[in-house]
């Protein structure tokens, strides 16, 4: 059986303001095309198909259109949820959509019921695993500890106790929705670490012919049989160096496995500049850069005047500026952002509180604020939601939390 492997659409997503609806629908028509010309048999969408939980209507508009071409090819697609979407509006209707063989699977309680596909061989179980948020569904799998790894291998235990059921030679593919250690990410996605743990080993996935991951934006193999597809487009200029692809996968009769990476179109490449600002503009290297989306790192030791403007002079699709002077690490004009870059978003609020009050939290008070990272993160929204949500917009409970750790 061949595989179509792809996630992390994001539907309605922006890259640093400029819209990306015209190159994701692009994309979809590479998509129908790829399916079409290379004979396969079932596409695999690992998730984050849309970026937001409430996605604009033009985004919801391009997942329809999507969804019709795939159905009037009559090949069969299987979905999950990501950590983007929202899993009960992207579930919607689910049970009349599977009539057209499209295969919503957003439900955490369905994680051991396949879809069952054939082909001359014998059967395939696809098995969706959406994003598994612990706090959500410790409950679910009756996990003590919320954990991305228990609840995940939990979430396997029933893939394996059902696979076990049905005839012998049957093939099996896990859809998943995760941070397996050993991958590398980007700067774009969201982070799902609960109690400062995300990753999960890929051992969690033995057992299954072929598990289609989503989630980290680069396309990548973390074993022969456990890949990302990656993202079909750059959401961030950290993934400036991607080869932005799907994975076409044949799924041998006795469940051996061939992958081949098919590239996606580039709506406009990536680059990353440094320098001093009239060197960055004088550089006869950089030429070939002129035409391509860039993030210019100043490293001048005065921030120059008008240099977006300048910039934008030679590099006319400038989008990023960045001021990192090249100061000594001891410097005390090192920027707040230098100060912070690496640091989780508990290690940063754990320095605030130190801060505050001339003390760091306790184990107790380290537990209060992990709580309160932890429930933004089940409302599908992140740390940056605390962030960036109006005054009054972070519910009570958290709040709470925050003010208990800080006292």
């Amino acid at each position: 059986m061949r595989l179509l492997h792809t996630s992390d659409w994001h539907l309605g997503r922006a890259f640093h303001r400029v819209g990306m609806l015209g190159a994701q629908a692009e994309f979809i028509g590479h998509l129908v095309t790829t399916v079409r010309e290379r004979g396969v048999d079932a596409v695999v969408v690992s998730g984050d198909v849309y970026d937001r939980a409430v996605p604009p209507l033009a985004a919801v508009e391009l997942f329809d259109d999507a969804l019709h071409r795939l159905a009037d090819l009559g090949v069969p697609t299987v979905m999950i949820s990501g950590n983007h979407d929202s899993a009960r509006r992207l579930g919607v209707g689910a049970g009349l959509i599977g009539r057209a063989g499209i295969h919503l699977r957003t439900d955490p309680a369905a994680v051991g019921t396949p879809v069952v596909l054939a082909d001359e061989h014998g059967d395939v179980a696809f098995y969706g695993l959406p994003y598994l948020e612990p706090a959500l569904v410790k409950d679910e799998f009756g996990v003590a500890k919320a954990g991305h790894e228990a609840v995940l291998a939990a979430a396997m235990d029933r893939v394996r106790a059902d696979l076990a059921t049905r005839a012998r030679g049957t093939r099996s593919v896990v859809l998943a929705h995760a941070f397996v250690t050993g991958g590398e990410a980007s700067d774009s996605e969201r982070d799902i670490s609960v109690g400062g743990v995300a990753g999960v080993p890929a051992g969690v996935f033995d057992g299954v012919d072929y598990v289609a991951l989503g989630h980290l934006h680069g396309c990548q193999t973390l074993t022969e049989r456990v890949r990302y597809s990656g993202s079909p487009l750059a959401y961030s200029f950290s993934e400036a160096n991607h080869r932005k692809s799907m994975w076409l996968v044949d799924l041998g009769a006795d469940g051996s496995l061939a992958a081949e990476r098919l590239d996606c179109p580039v709506p406009r490449p990536l680059a990353r500049i440094k320098g001093e600002l009239e060197d960055l503009l004088a550089d006869p290297e950089l030429a070939r850069h002129e035409d391509a989306w860039v993030e210019a790192t100043l490293t001048d030791p005065v921030r120059p005047a008008d240099p977006m403007a300048r910039l934008g002079e030679r590099f006319p699709h400038a989008l990023s500026l960045v001021f990192a002077p090249e100061r000594a690490p001891d410097d005390p004009d090192v920027s707040y952002a230098g100060r912070l870059a690496g640091r989780s978003d508990q290690q940063i609020a754990e320095d605030f509180v130190a801060h505050v009050r001339g003390a760091g939290p306790d184990e107790h008070e380290q537990a209060v604020l992990r709580d309160a990272f932890d429930a933004v993160r089940a409302d599908g929204g992140g740390a940056e939601a605390v962030r960036d949500a109006p005054r009054g917009a972070v519910p009570g409970a958290r709040r709470g939390a925050a003010r208990e750790a800080v006292r």
